[in-house]
């Protein structure tokens, strides 16, 4: 009789938080991650900022939104991460419309 083993618990794996600066392409998303830091010599707390280069399987992200990245095998050259979730979505402003058709170009020219 064979015995069932159960799937090794997976480890903790790496969090950030940070917010939408780009969507890089196609289920890409840039995050953008800011800690703050106290400075060595000045004692004075400082903003670091990093980007992170992140898997959107399904596109939902938006530019300002607040998600949460979680570390994950290479997906491609640069995406070591991938979204785990959104915490917060982006309020769209009134009359700006993201990923408009590009106008037409007038005729006759």
């Amino acid at each position: 009789m064979a015995s069932e083993t159960a799937p090794a618990p997976r480890g903790h794996r790496k969090l950030q938080v940070g917010e939408v600066v780009s969507r890089a392409g196609d289920k890409s998303i840039v995050v953008e991650v800011t800690r703050r830091v106290q400075h060595p010599f000045y004692k004075r707390y400082v903003n670091r900022r990093k980007k992170f280069h992140a898997h959107d399987e399904r596109n939902e992200c938006q530019v300002g939104d607040r998600v949460r990245i979680v570390a994950s095998r290479p997906v491609s050259r640069l995406k070591r991460w991938r979204l785990a979730e959104i915490l917060h979505r982006a309020v769209p402003l009134p009359g700006i419309v993201e990923d408009a058709a590009p106008s037409q170009p007038e005729e006759g020219r």
